[in-house]
């Protein structure tokens, strides 16, 4: 998909994919490190053995954070332009399946909305879907991003 520098140059259904990318157990043990969380489930292999997953499985916010970045992967300014202002928030989030340490995960985004709000800026509305290898999905949210409209003279 091609660079895109203001809010105009994009359309409802709009459809962007991210490469995969292999969750490890270094992701899990960096991000726990990171954030504090040690919870058995993620980093206690005969704990993790007994539970529903039946091992160790990593941590939802992880897997938000690398799926999400994985759209960067897509090139300079694709899932966001260039006049990108801020991160609005995400709604809706949902942790629908368990990651694996090996599974692989991409992130599919599609623009469902767009909101002119003044002038000099609008808001992008994207469905994100994080799903692994077998395209089960694993992750569902809605997330909004301001970025810069276009303006006369530019």
């Amino acid at each position: 998909m091609e660079e895109r520098d203001y809010y105009e140059d994009y359309e409802v259904g709009d459809f962007l994919q991210s490469p995969g990318r292999t969750i490890t157990e270094t992701d899990i043990v960096l991000f726990s490190a990171l954030t504090g969380d040690w919870h058995e489930l993620h980093t206690n292999v005969e704990f993790a053995r007994k539970s529903i997953f039946g091992e160790r499985i990593a941590h939802g916010w992880l897997i938000l954070c690398i799926g999400n970045s994985l759209l960067f992967r897509l090139g300079d300014n694709v899932l966001f332009p260039k006049s990108f202002m801020a991160f609005y928030g995400i709604e809706k989030l949902r942790f629908t399946n368990p990651v694996k340490i090996g599974d692989t995960i991409h992130c599919e985004a599609k623009v469902i909305k767009m909101e002119e709000k003044d002038s000099g800026k609008g808001l992008l509305t994207y469905e994100v879907k994080i799903k692994n290898q077998h395209d089960e999905l694993v992750t569902l949210m809605i997330m909004k991003i301001i970025a810069g409209r276009k303006t006369e003279g530019k």
